[in-house]
Formats: C-alpha cells, sequence, structure tokens
C-alpha cells in the first residue's frame, strides 16, 4: 500500500472515531453541559475542538510511522491498540455527554488512559518520533480524567 493512502487511513480512522464522538456531544454541550457544575480551572468551550483536532493529526502521525515499521516486532500489537485505543476514544464521548453518566465515563476513562500510556511505550520503542507525538494526547487524556473526576465530583 502507498505510504501516503496508508497515512490517508489512519487519518480517516482517527476522524471517523472523532466524528462518533461529536454527534453524541453535540447536543449535550449546549443544553446539559452548561447546567453541570465544574472546577474553576475547566477550559472555555473554545479550547476542546482545535485541541481535538490537533491530536487527532498528531495520533495518526504516531500510528502511521508505527505502521511504516510494521514488520519490526511489536508494531502490529501496538497498532491493534491504537485502534483500541480510537473505540474507548468514542466510547467515552457516548457515556460521559451521550448519556449523561460522569461516574461511568470516570471509570472508562482510567481504562482509556491505561491504554494511552501502554500504547506510548509501544510506539516510543519502535520509533521514537511516534512516542513523543503520542505525548500530548496521553497529557491531554490525563488532564481530561482529572477534570471528568471533578465534575463527577461536584455533580452528585
Amino acid at each position: 500500500m502507498n505510504r501516503w493512502i496508508a497515512l490517508g487511513l489512519f487519518l480517516l480512522a482517527a476522524f471517523t472515531a472523532s466524528a462518533i464522538g461529536g454527534y453524541a456531544t453535540f447536543e449535550s454541550v449546549r443544553t446539559w453541559y452548561p447546567t453541570l457544575v465544574k472546577p474553576s480551572w475547566n477550559p472555555p468551550a473554545a479550547i476542546f475542538g482545535p485541541v481535538w483536532t490537533l491530536l487527532y493529526l498528531l495520533m495518526s502521525i504516531a500510528a502511521w510511522r508505527v505502521w511504516l515499521r510494521r514488520e519490526q516486532t511489536g508494531a502490529r500489537p501496538a497498532l491493534r491498540l491504537f485502534f483500541v485505543s480510537l473505540a474507548l476514544n468514542a466510547l467515552w464521548s457516548v457515556l460521559f455527554f451521550g448519556l449523561h453518566r460522569p461516574g461511568l465515563a470516570l471509570l472508562e476513562v482510567v481504562l482509556f488512559w491505561g491504554t494511552l500510556v501502554l500504547i506510548q511505550l509501544r510506539f516510543a520503542r519502535l520509533d521514537r518520533v511516534a512516542g513523543w507525538l503520542w505525548a500530548p494526547y496521553v497529557a491531554w487524556v490525563s488532564f481530561a480524567t482529572v477534570l471528568n473526576a471533578a465534575i463527577w465530583r461536584l455533580n452528585p
């Protein structure tokens, strides 16, 4: 397969997960989410779109770089985890925004975060740049996990 087509497919996969999450989120960010008590350090709504767009781009490039090394030991299992992480990413949005279940979303995001850390370790072993490209995603989901916990705690 042409390497550029492969990159396009990784981007398509990531932005498909984004679209699923966006569909689950769309109505709730206008109706339900504004009614929640949030911590003072909750970012403004305008931050989320650009941050997630950049993260989807970076994670796609990281996965693609690993795909370019797909014959190396550990590359294929790492790529399978990448696709698992996309499903977990979309599922979090469905649980939190779609079903209005911050507690259940918190449990899921802990699993999601652990998967991302495991991916980062595997990607970094296979391609140092891929590991660095993955790092902002882990950092953001770390922050999102703490924010999810705070919102759950503030809204019993």
